[in-house]
């Protein structure tokens, strides 16, 4: 009963920090959306005397909220959505007429029309959502077309505003945010599994291959929130200046991924040459131990913006430890997790900036080289 109830308590102390993780994360998505929102609504009204001006506001919110790293994308969708369901409707509407079967076929070829122009999204939504209004009110309100595409203009133009110039997100600051508990997890995992290779401790390797798992969502991370502040470096003034240190994030971020990955396919052999019995020569766990200090020392290069040498340096002394074990006595499991090692590091190196050849003969080389 008391395991039971720590394990209780540990998942609700994670479930708290990760809590309070995002809202520190998207606490800036809440202060840009309620300032293009009033933004929006003081211009469609007060400047161009728009005397509806719900769906400005509206648009705006939708520019904020998209996915991060996709806002201006999503904006040219929106737009694009609402002038498409407008001219399907007013083309359907003359020929057709209005009604409820009027209503439906509108917004069937409303939609159909965005599918074949963009796909999915905002530019559907929003064309069928046009479309909609236009069949259904047009009878009563005539002249809703263009009001309706101006909200949509100041919306869309309102929320890049905000996002990219008047309150754009702290690129590194948020990649940081992300990128620390999600690299430390990375490297802190693996130094539990090379400990628990070296105890003999297969359940020990299990709950480590368990928080992995669990901890997957966090890297995944990495990428929406290295899109976001690519897409503010790009195209806001005020943050040029971070376009080289946030640039190892952006080209690294995909191979780090791939890095995790393997490195829990590697995990699970550890747990299975536990399990099995299988020799393990004392190279095996340094090489683990090795490859997490990698993690932790690309993590610190990426931040200083400095070329990643010891993090190479680092991840070939752990090929170069697992191959000096795979030439001791070592089981089926144990030469697993050396060829997933082996992988790991070559996306780590990858994620390093080394290109793809260099990166292999890397690999290879420190793998036969033999220890002193």
């Amino acid at each position: 009963m008391r395991e039971a109830t720590d394990r209780l308590g540990d998942r609700v102390r994670e479930a708290g920090r990760a809590s309070r993780q995002r809202v520190r994360t998207y606490f800036i998505v809440a202060v840009q959306a309620g300032l293009a929102a009033a933004l929006a609504w003081l211009i469609a009204r007060e400047v161009l005397g728009n005397p509806d001006p719900t769906f400005a506001p509206a648009a705006a919110v939708g520019v904020i909220a998209a996915a991060l790293g996709g806002r201006t994308r999503r904006t040219v969708e929106l737009v694009v959505g609402v002038v498409l369901g407008i001219v399907v409707g007013d083309v359907l509407i003359h020929l057709l007429g209005t009604g409820p079967w009027q209503t439906g076929a509108i917004v069937f070829l409303a939609v159909s029309a965005a599918v074949v122009v963009r796909g999915t999204g905002a530019l559907v939504t929003q064309a069928g959502g046009t479309a909609v209004l236009v069949a259904t009110l047009t009878p009563v309100s005539p002249d809703l077309e263009l009001p309706r595409t101006i909200n949509a203009l100041v919306g869309g133009l309102v929320g890049l505003l905000v996002v990219l110039v008047l309150a754009p997100l702290n690129p590194l600051r948020t990649v940081r945010r992300v990128a620390d508990p999600a690299l430390d997890t990375f490297a802190r995992e693996m130094t539990a599994s090379a400990e628990a290779l070296a105890r003999g401790d297969a359940r020990a390797a299990d709950a480590v291959l368990a928080r992995m798992r669990a901890a997957e969502p966090e890297l995944n991370r990495i990428d929406e929130v290295v899109g976001a502040a690519d897409e503010v470096v790009r195209f806001s003034p005020v943050r040029w200046r971070r376009r080289r240190a946030l640039a190892a994030y952006r080209n690294g971020a995909e191979h780090l991924d791939r890095a995790f990955r393997n490195s829990r396919a590697l995990v699970r052999r550890v747990g299975t040459a536990l399990r099995d019995r299988e020799p393990v020569p004392a190279d095996l766990p340094a090489a683990l131990e090795h490859f997490g200090t990698a993690i932790r020392l690309l993590h610190r290069e990426f931040l200083g913006a400095q070329e990643p040498h010891a993090a190479r340096e680092r991840v070939l002394r752990a090929v170069r430890d697992a191959g000096a074990a795979c030439r001791q006595d070592i089981g089926f499991s144990g030469t697993i997790v050396v060829s997933q090692l082996r992988t790991a590091a070559n996306d780590v190196l990858r994620a390093t900036g080394v290109p793809a050849d260099e990166a292999r003969r890397q690999v290879r080389r420190a793998a036969a080289a033999r220890t002193p």
